[in-house]
């Protein structure tokens, strides 16, 4: 990836190493999204953060945004990331930026704790980009929501729609989805 060296360049990359690391982006994400080496990547972590990064490999399974819970909010952040990428002429990392920062905007509005890290995000639109996961429409509601792409779209359900049965009773009651759960159980 040959890019202009130029110092505004840098400072485009530094600005958007620092605002990643504000958002509480891994190590690989900065690696991954800028030009400036491993080094300066680490000092500016430490200097932002004010504490190393954290270690170990990033999540690497689809997994994680099938389960209940983080599907709603997985599909949350990628229905606002797709909407940007339509509407925004933005760099893809800028996209998963501006989208997660609505998604903390309507999580904070909702009082509601955000389930989905920005590292998750950015790694569920590579997701996406790589065609291990997709959206899909659901049937009842026309909300699209995160899938694997062999899901059959003319049946597919959402989670809102058809919660499952412990919704809401658990530990994580006051998460998103739960008051729909307890509001309309049979």
């Amino acid at each position: 990836m040959a890019r202009n060296k130029s110092i505004l360049t840098e400072a485009r990359q530094i600005e958007r190493a620092v605002t990643l690391i504000n958002l509480g982006a891994r190590l690989q994400v900065l690696e991954s999204e800028t030009d400036l080496s491993y080094e300066r990547l680490l000092r500016l972590y430490k200097e932002v953060a004010g504490k190393s990064p954290s270690k170990g490999q990033l999540p690497f399974s689809t997994d994680w945004f099938m389960t209940w819970q983080p599907n709603i909010h997985a599909s949350l952040f990628l229905n606002m990331h797709e909407y940007l990428n339509k509407t925004a002429a933005l760099d893809e990392i800028d996209a998963v930026i501006k989208a997660y920062q609505l998604y903390l905007e309507q999580m904070q509005a909702q009082g509601l704790e955000p389930l989905l890290s920005v590292t998750r995000a950015w790694r569920l639109v590579k997701f996406v980009d790589n065609g291990m996961l997709t959206m899909t429409a659901c049937s009842k509601c026309g909300g699209h929501f995160v899938t694997h792409p062999h899901e059959i779209a003319r049946h597919y359900i959402c989670g809102l729609c058809h919660p499952p049965a412990r919704a809401g009773k658990g530990k994580l009651a006051g998460s998103l989805g739960a008051e729909y759960g307890s509001a309309h159980a049979h």
